[in-house]
């Protein structure tokens, strides 16, 4: 079954990849960019996200990643690609040219848009009910 109508429950290894139940992570490291975006095309479509909008290709793919080098922002902008339920992120160390991190999240919590997007980090009492 595919992994959107299945998530990995927490502490799973999927494929080579790590679920918290909420977050699947993996990495692809191709010969190339355009290789590793390759394979995380066919993986998404194999995992049932086929209807995910992605760049064309990798050349694409390229005009996602943040202009910035400072660590500090790094830390708190996604750099790469984001459309939910997808992040196809560019690691921090630049001279990991070819590496792409595949970030997928289980939309079937009931906070995921507000996890997904990053708003509970800045207003964790919504989780609890609060406003």
């Amino acid at each position: 079954m595919a992994m959107r109508d299945n998530f990995p429950p927490a502490g799973s290894d999927y494929l080579g990849g790590e679920s918290d139940g909420y977050e699947y992570r993996t990495i692809f490291a191709g010969s190339s960019l355009e290789r590793s975006y390759d394979m995380i095309c066919q993986f998404l479509k194999e995992e049932g996200y086929a209807d995910v909008p992605l760049p064309r290709d990798a050349e694409e793919l390229k005009l996602f990643r943040l202009p910035t080098r400072n660590r500090q922002i790094l830390m708190f902008e996604d750099n790469g690609y984001v459309h939910n339920p997808v992040k196809i992120l560019f690691p921090i160390d630049r001279r990991r040219r070819s590496t792409l991190i595949l970030c997928l999240y289980n939309e079937e919590d009931p906070y995921h848009l507000l996890k997904f997007h990053r708003v509970l980090e800045q207003r964790p009492k919504l989780a609890d009910g609060e406003k």
